[in-house]
């Protein structure tokens, strides 16, 4: 509904990929200066970065660990902000399964 909602009214919703709370705050700024929806977006290397660059990540467990906190910092902080959002796991390559499945 809400991607049909966009087309129609004629804008793009933003995926942007973040790597910390300044950058999902960001995100969640603009999208309230404009009075748009947003997606933010973790990737498997940002999410290990949002976890901390020196946990150990040979099983995907910072990535893990980063996604899942990112997610419920977005939950959290996000009604504040009077907008949809839209929280994206970005794309998946097969090699990276065990993060998706981690999550």
């Amino acid at each position: 509904a809400l991607l049909r909602f966009a087309k129609a009214k004629g804008f793009a919703i933003p995926a942007v990929n973040c790597t910390s709370t300044s950058s999902v705050n960001a995100v969640l700024e603009a999208g309230k200066d404009l009075n748009r929806p947003v997606i933010i977006q973790f990737s498997e290397g940002g999410s290990a970065f949002f976890a901390g660059k020196s946990l150990p990540n040979k099983e995907k467990q910072a990535s893990v660990l980063g996604a899942v906190s990112g997610a419920y910092y977005v939950r959290a902080v996000a009604p504040a902000y009077g907008i949809p959002v839209i929280v994206h796991s970005d794309h998946c390559a097969k090699k990276l399964l065990p993060w998706f499945d981690g999550m």
